[in-house]
């Protein structure tokens, strides 16, 4: 009798466990997808929005996680670029430093007369080392005696180096002024006693970074960024429709989980009752 009605509820486990795996197996998990988005692009394509050209610079996947053991999953990214035509650049220039404008190199000198400076002067930095070793007469070092520099000619002679070096060329600059830097018409923008700032404009390509199901923002306009597949971009501003699909598919994994609760409960308990009613009668 202990065996007959073990067997019974032993039936009756396997159907609870049986469908429940059945239902896990057959049902067909949601996914999110959008009919009609505003942009439905792919790698090289181009969209205009508010007088900006957006060109889809990449589209690619790659594999996250399975460290350890895990299972790896992939994930499809992408990247939007734009040129800004007039963007704004700036460089600053430090008091007595040496840079490089219009291929030449020059010393900044700030003229710090008054607490207000405006102007400055470019000095040509001399290069003296490639005069030197250009002139076969010559050390190829100075040497300094009585805090003067002297260049050595013929190994006994000493000129004067403010006479063998040639007179540095100079330019001035005030506040406003423009100058050719990097190949751009430059200003002037301000001048303290420390450095001087330029500013110019010349185009600039930037970035946007798209993740899957991320929100950017391109232009003035926030968009939904979904990759239905690994070559495809959608962009869309159904942010209502894609909340719905999202807990639509946590309450898909939450019945899921609770299904799997129910098939291993249920297999656990035919193992037990299999068990126990082989166990041997005290009567």
């Amino acid at each position: 009798m202990q065996r007959r009605a073990a067997a019974v509820y032993v039936a009756l486990f396997i159907i609870v466990g049986a469908g429940a795996y059945s239902l896990i197996a057959t049902a067909e998990a949601p996914h999110v997808e959008f009919e009609d988005p505003t942009y439905e692009l792919s790698s090289s394509d181009q969209f205009e929005l508010g007088g900006q050209t957006y060109t889809v610079a990449s589209i690619s996947t790659m594999e996250q996680g399975g460290d350890h053991g895990g299972t790896a999953t992939t994930v499809t990214q992408g990247a939007i670029q734009y040129t800004n035509e007039s963007a704004q650049y700036a460089a600053s220039f430090e008091n007595n430093s040496t840079q490089t404008v219009d291929q030449q190199q020059w010393q900044v000198l700030v003229d710090r007369n008054g607490d207000d400076p405006t102007r400055l002067t470019f000095r040509e930095s001399i290069n003296q080392t490639a005069i030197l070793e250009a002139d076969p007469n010559v050390s190829t070092e100075t040497v300094t005696q009585d805090s003067e520099e002297y260049v050595v000619r013929n190994g006994n002679e000493l000129i004067p180096a403010a006479e063998y070096f040639p007179e540095p060329e100079t330019q001035s600059y005030a506040e406003g002024d423009t100058l050719a830097y990097q190949g751009n018409t430059t200003t002037i923008n301000t001048v303290t006693n420390e450095s001087i700032q330029l500013v110019w404009t010349a185009p600039r390509t930037n970035t946007i970074d798209v993740g899957h199901n991320d929100n950017i923002t391109v232009g003035d306009e926030t968009y939904l960024a979904h990759f239905p597949s690994d070559s495809t971009l959608q962009l869309t501003q159904n942010f209502e429709s894609y909340q719905q699909q999202k807990a639509a598919m946590e309450r898909y994994q939450t019945q899921k989980n609770g299904l799997w609760g129910v098939s291993i409960a249920s297999g656990l308990t035919v193992v037990f009752l299999i068990g126990f009613a082989y166990l041997p009668s005290r009567y």
